[in-house]
């Protein structure tokens, strides 16, 4: 079983468009994306800084459209489903037919703007991963700090988001047998700093007729497979200011039988951590139009 995975913010780097631009079909797609919300998807994926395509209200809709484009140049007959990590779940959203393209990066754009505003009302506030240490005491020190556990990667990897002063002290302090690595976000995303954004985005997403997911789509919110459409988005609307339990994503793939695992653009990250969590399964990450041989073979090999 073959599935796709969709990546979160933090995996877009500056000019990752800029080899995928060479495909015609992609470089239209991610034009016509770039209409609908008015956005220069281009220019900040080929020409902006870090600190520019950092900003929430651009990184989330430029990641989203890669993985919507790259995921149009892939025969998805034998694709049997699709999860995305955070706003990869936007992306998710398109790709198993719940929602059509202009629907799907129209609310991301929408996502993006309200986490980005939830962000500014509370200045001082950021993100850090711990690598290592055992996940009772991690969660009882982020406690002890009045941090809260936004990302449960699995293979040891546990993000916490809270106010910036207290990101420090437990960069100071970090939990026995682990390493802190603070990130470069633009606010405490997936906790309770985000519930001005949970309403913005309920009242989008009321507006959308979403159909029943055509394959496997699983949710961030622990890990189950959704079989409709309405309680999906019901359940990514939330997700903005709740924990991302990746792990029990990648722990219910490996019970469901999958086999193989594409990353979608710009690929890296959830492949570095399938490696880890999801043991003897095949991995292609897209990090370059390279790397679409592999994908193509890897799902005609199901075919």
């Amino acid at each position: 079983m073959i599935i796709l995975l969709c990546p979160g913010q933090g995996s877009q780097k500056p000019g990752f468009l800029n080899s995928w631009l060479e495909n015609d079909s992609f470089k239209q797609n991610i034009e016509a994306l770039s209409d609908t919300i008015s956005l220069d998807l281009i220019k900040h994926g080929t020409l902006s800084d870090e600190e520019t395509i950092r900003d929430t209200a651009i990184a989330q809709p430029l990641i989203v459209a890669a993985s919507i484009a790259t995921a149009n140049l892939l025969n998805r007959t034998s694709v049997a489903g699709v999860a995305g990590h955070s706003v990869g779940e936007v992306a998710a959203s398109y790709i198993s037919g719940v929602l059509t393209e202009a629907e799907a990066i129209s609310l991301v754009n929408i996502r993006a703007k309200a986490m980005a505003d939830a962000a500014k009302a509370t200045t001082g506030t950021g993100m850090a991963a711990i690598l290592g240490g055992d996940e009772e005491l991690v969660l009882a020190k982020l406690k002890e700090f009045d941090l809260y556990p936004a990302n449960f990667n699995g293979s040891g990897q546990i993000v916490a988001a809270g106010l910036s002063s207290k990101i420090k002290e437990l960069v100071a302090n970090p939990p026995q047998g682990s390493k802190v690595i603070p990130l470069s976000v633009a606010g405490a995303f997936h906790t309770s700093f985000m519930e001005p954004a949970v309403s913005k985005l309920s009242d989008f997403v009321s507006t959308l007729e979403p159909k029943n997911p055509s394959m496997k789509l699983w949710s961030n919110q622990r890990g189950q497979l959704v079989d409709s459409g309405k309680d999906f988005l019901d359940l990514l609307v939330g997700q903005v200011a709740n924990s991302v339990r990746w792990d029990l994503c990648m722990k219910s793939m490996v019970e469901a039988g999958v086999t193989g695992v594409i990353e979608l653009s710009p690929g890296g990250t959830l492949s570095g951590l399938a490696k880890r969590g999801m043991p003897g399964i095949e991995i292609v990450a897209l990090k370059q139009p390279e790397d679409l041989e592999a994908a193509k073979a890897l799902i005609a090999s199901e075919g």
